[in-house]
């Protein structure tokens, strides 16, 4: 058995360390990313590298979706094929169709977030999707990046909505992977144990810090909170995405967030991952009976501005039927400490609607 874990620089002066860490690597570098991700960072990367013997081949969009037909046009251009190394920047597609194109043509690549809503920076999981957006395949590798450079600046000068609902999907791994947890008869191994042991970092700080960090985002000023918090989304889940196997990475909060994409008012109103996701850590209290955590989060819920009730998503309780028979005919409970059944989630969701405080 073979982990592999990226290294990280952090801070606004975070890309003065690409000459320094990417130089070993080779002298041809191409930088691929989002629209809006190249505009935020490709010429930062540049001045970075201006006075070192990287040279910066070309700069390109990856697509706009993650897809094969989007590698083979990006493996099309000669500055690709010729780069030593792949600068992935942007959010979570930008980045898996770098990481991809990387891994396959074994390349090293370098992942360069420009918002903080994923772990995929972090990860060696790749997903990919078909041109309209449905789900293809997962490409499982044993690599993530070799190294993260996390500018600050860059994130805090980006959407707020991104770190808003980031915070939301992150802290569902801790309350996920330890849920998870208990449901393995077998003795965890080091790595899963480590793993859980770190998911921890996935919820504490982003409920100590959370709120200070969307001030000091929409401020556009990176602070000690901000920080705290892209940490825990980029660095702390990425660690334990590689950590654990498949059945820790996900649980009934994300079993409830996939049900709730059967609902059209929901889809049709463009409700968030990590917004749909953060109303079903919710959910995921309320069933396992963590009421002293269930009070904490659903306060800390209320502050954030995420959903608390059903009308928040615009979904009713007329839409669970359908909600839950989707969400538990996935994989995401299937170890789980007991049997999640239909009735459970719904009388979970009933208690959350009657909750006054």
């Amino acid at each position: 058995m073979r982990k592999y874990y990226p290294n990280y620089s952090i801070g606004t002066d975070a890309y003065a360390d690409i000459p320094m860490v990417c130089e070993k690597y080779g002298t041809k570098a191409v930088i691929i990313g989002g629209k809006h991700a190249l505009a935020a960072a490709a010429d930062l990367i540049k001045e970075a590298v201006k006075d070192s013997k990287i040279t910066i081949t070309g700069v390109f969009e990856y697509g706009g979706e993650a897809s094969r037909e989007h590698i083979d046009e990006l493996n099309s251009h000669q500055e690709v094929v010729d780069a030593d190394m792949i600068f992935a920047c942007g959010g979570g597609k930008a980045i898996d169709t770098c990481k991809v194109l990387a891994q396959e043509s074994k390349r090293p690549f370098f992942t360069f977030p420009t918002i903080a809503s994923t772990c995929a920076s972090c990860t060696s999981l790749g997903i990919i999707y078909h041109p309209d957006g449905s789900l293809r395949e997962y490409s499982f590798q044993e690599k993530p990046s070799e190294w993260i450079f996390i500018n600050t600046q860059v994130i805090a000068n980006a959407p707020v909505k991104y770190l808003w609902a980031g915070i939301g999907d992150t802290m569902a791994k801790f309350y996920e992977c330890t849920t998870s947890a208990r449901g393995d008869g077998d003795e965890l191994d080091h790595s899963t144990s480590m793993g859980v042991q770190i998911s921890n970092l996935c919820a504490k700080p982003l409920v100590k810090y959370g709120v200070e960090a969307l001030e000091e985002c929409k401020n556009h000023r990176p602070g000690k909170a901000l920080e705290e918090v892209i940490l825990g989304i980029i660095v702390s889940t990425g660690f334990v995405s590689n950590l654990v196997g498949i059945d820790l990475n996900t649980g009934l909060a994300h079993a409830c967030y996939n049900g709730f994409t059967v609902c059209r008012s929901t889809e049709e109103h463009g409700h968030l991952h990590g917004e749909i996701v953060a109303y079903c850590i919710l959910i995921l209290l309320k069933v396992d009976h963590q009421e002293d955590e269930f009070k904490k989060i659903y306060e800390f819920s209320k502050n954030m501005g995420f959903p608390v009730k059903l009308a928040d998503i615009h979904a009713t309780l007329d839409d669970m039927d359908a909600v839950i028979t989707k969400a538990l005919s996935g994989i995401d409970v299937r170890k789980w400490p007991y049997e999640v059944t239909p009735d459970m989630i719904l009388d979970a969701v009933k208690k959350i609607e009657e909750v006054s405080f």
